[in-house]
């Protein structure tokens, strides 16, 4: 049962962002894979998207099961954790899921070669800068009141901490 409450947030959360819009969006157009460029250059773009591809899944994974270990909870909004989790890359960033997902599309960017999804990954990109603050960091802190004001005085939204902070601590 725990194991169908991730996996239904999953298929509906990044699976939609990273899967079936992107597949619509390429359906609907030529993919060129190597941007046009001449010779072995050609290369570089699907190497860079795979190597961002891989990093963004990573960091899904990641996050994903810290949700649900330390979290007791799914990325799902409807199925939210039962408590804060500031372990592992949470230390150092506050958004490190929505960066995995941006590391994803930006690397079925450069891999398929493709204007409109670079379009979709910066309407994504958008709309978290719009929803995270507005939405999901004001339900945070409804939820976990003083240690959510906390964590997020201390830990960026966006760009890592070099060392992790402690909540322990007082840095």
């Amino acid at each position: 049962m725990n194991f169908l409450r991730h996996l239904r947030a999953v298929v509906l959360l990044p699976g939609m962002a990273l899967v079936v819009i992107p597949g619509i969006v390429l359906l609907t157009e030529d993919v060129n894979v190597g941007w046009g460029l001449p010779g072995p250059l050609r290369f570089i773009p699907p190497l860079l998207g795979g190597g961002l591809i891989a990093i963004g899944l990573g960091l899904l994974g990641w996050t994903i099961s810290l949700f649900a270990t330390a979290g007791r909870g799914t990325l799902a909004p409807w199925d939210p954790t039962q408590q804060l989790v500031v372990r592992g890359i949470y230390r150092h960033v506050r958004n490190p899921m929505i960066s995995g997902v941006l590391n994803v599309l930006l690397g079925e960017v450069a891999l398929a070669g493709s204007l409109p999804l670079l379009f979709w990954f910066l309407l994504f990109f958008l709309a978290n800068s719009l929803y995270i603050p507005l939405v999901e960091e004001r339900g945070l802190e409804r939820r976990f009141d003083s240690d959510y004001l906390r964590y997020k005085q201390n830990v960026p939204r966006w760009v890592p901490r070099i060392r992790p902070w402690h909540p322990d601590l007082n840095a």
